[in-house]
């Protein structure tokens, strides 16, 4: 048996970034919360279905998250596969030989779905004996001190059927100029729903929003779904607040009205999120469907409002990427 010491994910609602978070702080990497919500671009992503299903915080292809790593000082390695896949075996294999080896290293990892569809920290590994199976120790969403092991075969082989293992390393940062700039770069071509990284039937950006509001009024929205995509968004808005004040900390004081025209109106998307949030808590049992009435209204009335807001703080994210 192997295992990191004091390694544990930071709890999110974003469970991808709880889980970075916590491996960054595992090898002493100084980069606040706000910094790498915002550094990553994540801070500024709404990808949400249809009928509001609770995947669509994570059904979006998140390539950029590992490509704008290097800016923040750190970087991303792994394995992806799917199940229906040929060799889909040799690929489990691969990751769990991948992760065995990191972990060696003193190198923490993560994957996705080590036990409810979110990502979870990789501490430590079990190379199996007649009492124990051969697998993963984690820590994630519902197992904050930990679980485990987790067979290795078992990582991947689900309704969802996709294997993610990462690890995470230390790197050297860009400078605060170029991490702001390509972060928003990458949070405004997102929003404008690129087809390499939004999939059929969700919207990013304010089309987003819009299919929020259309499943709402039209009593299509999953109780589920509701909840938890109110939960993350205004997660990702109250860092975005966040990374904003951080940078204009950082970067020429001649930038600062432009920060703050876009912290003003993020700060509005934030505010009316939590509302949305807090009219519909993420406390199960949840409704199949969330009724037509005064309370859905009302979140179709932060909505938006948030979505106005968003509107103009997308604009104001255009002046400081063209400023930098």
């Amino acid at each position: 048996m192997k295992q990191l010491e004091n390694l544990k994910w930071s709890p999110k609602w974003v469970s991808h970034l709880g889980c970075i978070k916590g491996c960054l702080d595992y090898l002493g990497l100084d980069i606040s919360e706000a910094w790498l919500f915002g550094g990553t671009g994540h801070a500024f992503v709404i990808n949400v279905h249809d009928v509001v299903c609770p995947s669509g915080p994570t059904a979006w292809r998140t390539v950029r998250l590992f490509e704008l790593a290097p800016n923040l000082g750190y970087k991303i390695e792994g394995t992806f596969g799917f199940k229906d896949n040929p060799g889909f075996a040799e690929r489990q294999k691969e990751a769990w030989t991948f992760v065995q080896e990191a972990i060696d290293r003193g190198i923490p990892c993560y994957g996705w779905e080590l036990d409810v569809p979110e990502y979870y920290v990789i501490y430590g590994y079990h190379e199996g004996d007649s009492e124990t199976p051969a697998g993963y120790y984690y820590s994630g969403p519902m197992c904050d001190d930990g679980a485990g092991p987790k067979p290795w075969q078992e990582v991947g082989d689900t309704g969802i059927g996709v294997l993610e293992m990462y690890s995470v390393e230390p790197g050297q940062p860009a400078g605060d100029a170029k991490t702001v700039r390509e972060a928003l770069r990458f949070a405004l071509k997102h929003a404008e729903n690129p087809s390499e990284w939004i999939f059929e039937q969700y919207r990013a950006g304010l089309a987003g929003y819009d299919n929020w509001i259309g499943a709402l009024e039209a009593g299509k929205a999953g109780g589920h779904g509701m909840a938890y995509n109110a939960a993350v968004w205004s997660e990702c808005r109250a860092y975005a607040v966040a990374f904003l004040r951080e940078a204009r900390g950082r970067l020429d004081g001649t930038l600062e009205p432009l920060f703050d025209e876009a912290i003003a109106h993020y700060q509005a998307v934030s505010n009316h999120l939590a509302q949305v949030a807090k009219l519909y808590p993420f406390k199960p049992p949840f409704a199949e469907l969330v009724a037509v009435d005064a309370q859905s209204q009302a979140a179709v009335e932060a909505l938006r409002m948030a979505r106005q807001a968003e509107a103009a703080g997308l604009v104001a994210l255009g002046k400081i990427v063209q400023a930098l």
